[in-house]
């Protein structure tokens, strides 16, 4: 083996466990409150399990880390996801959210599912769950 390509390959393995000790901001992962929608809207238990099982990891305060989430620079994207998903609708904080906001985020939601870009393609590849079909896509919108 050509001894650059071998300098090459150490150096990427030195920086590969280098950035394993940036990992960014603490993990979020609180207990459900009064706020959360599945209190503030009496929701069916099946509903309630299909917005727990394919929305809760980034649009929650609940998220399921994966095994992945803990090696970088994988945990980075993770993190954002989440922080994006969050910023966008966060389930746990619905209570908080003004009438106005509670319909356009339904409306939103309905139609960011129904034109299949939400749960985001990432999302689907490691997660079966979120690969939504259509009776839970008409479930969701009504």
């Amino acid at each position: 083996m050509n001894k650059y390509i071998k300098f090459a390959l150490i150096g990427l393995l030195i920086a590969f466990v280098v950035i394993q000790f940036f990992q960014g901001d603490e993990r979020v992962n609180e207990r459900m409150t009064s706020n959360d929608i599945t209190e503030q809207i009496q929701i069916d238990s099946e509903l309630s399990s299909l917005l727990q099982n394919a929305c809760y990891d980034c649009h929650s305060n609940q998220p399921k880390y994966p095994w992945y989430a803990s090696i970088a620079p994988l945990s980075w994207k993770v993190k954002e996801h989440i922080a994006d998903g969050r910023s966008e609708l966060n389930f746990s904080e619905w209570g908080t959210y003004s009438a106005k906001k509670r319909d356009h985020k339904l409306e939103e939601m309905i139609e960011e599912v129904q034109e299949g870009k939400m749960p985001l393609n990432e999302y689907r590849w490691f997660h079966p769950e979120g690969r939504l079909t259509k009776s839970q896509i008409a479930m969701l919108s009504n």
